[in-house]
């Protein structure tokens, strides 16, 4: 009986964790885009500096 609940166990594991594999598979680039969206608003949070010029958005005007 202890066999039988140990190899019971040992499925249920690698059922649980081929689920875990399929979700991953199957929502790739829905992950993908909310990692790309998270850095990409970190990354505008370390952009924004509090001492930056004012002229800094005419810096590609040509005169």
């Amino acid at each position: 009986m202890k066999v039988a609940r140990f190899v019971l166990k040992i499925v249920a594991v690698t059922m649980v964790v081929a689920a875990a594999v399929c979700a991953v598979v199957a929502y790739w680039d829905k992950i993908m885009d909310a990692f790309y969206t998270v850095a990409d608003k970190i990354e505008e949070k370390k952009a924004d500096c509090r001492f930056a010029s004012e002229y800094d958005d005419y810096e590609d005007c040509d005169l």
